[in-house]
């Protein structure tokens, strides 16, 4: 068993990186990739620990990208030396990122709630916030009963704390990716909400810029959907992944490590004969 998109305290996810990596060993999951939103942090820690243990450990990263009209989220897999250009896009996201949560405060601030950018930052040293933190805080606070709420009354697209997320540019992540040795891969195609008209010749474009596999397999997707994407990858070209997104029971707790849709475990193969083979060539 494996699981190809994993994210951990270092973004938005409940378990250290090293937690994550004793979790997966418990479990017999022997390759683990770890793709935290825009941040390489938890990179080191969770690699030694995998050494220890004997987890296979693919360094990774989820960067969101901007200008399509769902969400488009890329994931570098395989990371062997993380390059200039890379790190560059990083200090950019976390730039946007703090003008964002800066935001996200004032309005909560403004609705009479107790909380400052400090607070956040003290609370969280050391991770990626975002609205999984602000969640938190408001079941914290007494605001709402659980993360789940939060989301679905306030941080949201449309609702009273939704402040809109700047992207990186698409050919500057592929870039970035090649350069630090890695793979582009999109993360859950079906999040791009695009129809199955519109869809392949998008993904074809992908494929010509540079992004060698998609994820075929994810648990937010419908297994009919998962099933053509497979279909429409190998037409293409694409090498397949799947994944768990796991962010933790507290977090999310519909996804379980090593596990994609429909309750599936995620096989090896995704490992020994999809990404494997493609990071040899590199």
């Amino acid at each position: 068993m494996v699981d190809l998109h994993i994210h951990t305290t270092a973004s938005d996810g409940q378990y250290k990186p090293e937690q994550i990596v004793q979790k997966a060993h418990e479990k017999n999951i022997s390759t683990i990739a770890i793709t935290d939103h825009d941040t390489i942090n938890g990179l080191p820690q969770a690699m030694e620990e995998g050494k220890k243990l004997g987890v296979n450990v693919v360094p990774g990263v989820e960067l969101n990208i901007s200008g399509f009209p769902g969400e488009f989220h890329l994931l570098g897999l395989g990371l062997k030396n993380p390059s200039k250009s890379l790190y560059e896009i990083l200090q950019k996201v976390i730039d946007n990122r703090n003008e964002r949560n800066r935001k996200i405060i004032e309005k909560m601030q403004n609705d009479g709630i107790d909380i400052s950018f400090e607070e956040m930052q003290e609370k969280y040293s050391g991770t990626s916030i975002g609205r999984p933190h602000f969640a938190a805080i408001m079941v914290e606070k007494k605001i709402v009963k659980t993360t789940q709420l939060a989301f679905n009354l306030y941080l949201t697209k449309g609702k009273p704390y939704y402040v809109e997320r700047t992207g990186s540019n698409l050919d500057e992540a592929i870039i970035a990716i090649q350069e630090s040795g890695g793979i582009p891969v999109v993360a859950h195609p079906m999040s791009l909400y695009l129809s199955w008209g519109k869809l392949p010749e998008t993904l074809q474009s992908f494929y010509e810029k540079g992004v060698g596999g998609i994820e075929a397999f994810h648990p937010g997707a419908r297994m009919t959907d998962c099933l053509r994407l497979e279909e429409l990858g190998r037409k293409i070209g694409f090498f397949l992944t799947a994944g768990s997104d796991f962010h933790g029971e507290k977090i999310r707790p519909d996804r379980k490590l090593g596990y994609t849709v429909g309750k599936r475990k995620i096989d090896d193969s995704f490992w020994e004969n999809e990404l494997k083979p493609a990071l040899e060539k590199q």
